[in-house]
């Protein structure tokens, strides 16, 4: 299975501390040694690194390091392969737009969808490469697309995407996260687990790493962070565990939904 990594602030944060926990999964703490990404929204921009090599090694994740981007909605992903080959265009996360925000998605599992789940040529979205996850997400904005000619309330958005979630979950495991830059979704079929970081902020530390970092010297009193993860990234902290079949949504830092 893959790993999954998400980041939904009400401020521009850099992930760099959680990022070099969860690099490391990729080839040298875990076996997930078949790809990784991260994308990064700022403003109404987005920022997308991809590397068909494995994460704890690759160049391009030594290069996002070291430069600390700062974003309110980050998502990224290491990919253990079980659909499609090792290639750029089967690595997550996956960007499309949609009513004219780009969409980001990012999946840890395994479907097997059914003929009536493709994206033929007469469809508005259609995947690039071969993988179950790409085919999973374009088929989930073509149903938004199909449903509401702009972009919905949040409120209404939220109840489309479980209702679609359902049906993809049927057909394996489909553990995901997506985000439109404003609001950050994540969906539990098998190990999610979240923290919401706020003051009085504490002193974190890594389980994949031996690196310490006291939040309260850089963050002010009014900072939210919520951090969503395959496993829990720290080992002195108390991380919630969702539940099977549950989707959650992130606004501001705080548990929307």
């Amino acid at each position: 299975m893959c790993q999954l990594l998400g980041m939904n602030c009400n401020t521009p944060t850099d992930i760099v501390f959680s990022f070099e926990g969860f690099r490391r999964r990729g080839g040298l703490t875990d076996e997930h040694a078949d790809g990784w990404g991260i994308a990064f929204f700022e403003d109404d921009g987005c920022r997308v690194f991809l590397d068909y090599l494995p994460s704890a090694t690759s160049p391009v994740a030594e290069l996002v390091r070291n430069y600390p981007i700062k974003s309110r909605n980050v998502i990224a992903h290491i990919r253990k392969a079980t659909q499609g080959k090792v290639s750029l265009a089967n690595t997550h996360p996956f960007r499309r737009e949609l009513w004219g925000q780009d969409w980001l998605f990012a999946h840890n599992g395994n479907l097997s969808l059914p003929e009536s789940f493709a994206c033929t040529q007469g469809c508005r979205f259609q995947r690039v490469g071969t993988t179950d996850s790409e085919q999973a997400f374009c088929w989930l904005l073509n149903q938004l697309a199909a449903r509401f000619a702009r972009a919905p309330e949040l409120a209404e958005l939220t109840d489309a995407v479980r209702e679609l979630t359902a049906e993809l979950a049927g057909h394996g495991t489909f553990n995901f996260l997506l985000s439109n830059g404003k609001a950050l979704f994540a969906h539990c079929a098998t190990n999610l687990y979240y923290i919401v970081r706020k003051a009085p902020f504490n002193t974190a530390h890594l389980s994949d790493a031996d690196v310490t970092v006291d939040f309260s010297q850089v963050t002010t009193p009014n900072d939210r962070v919520a951090v969503i993860a395959t496993q829990p990234l720290t080992d002195n902290e108390q991380w919630t565990r969702m539940g099977a079949g549950e989707l959650l949504v992130f606004t501001e830092g705080r548990l929307a939904s």
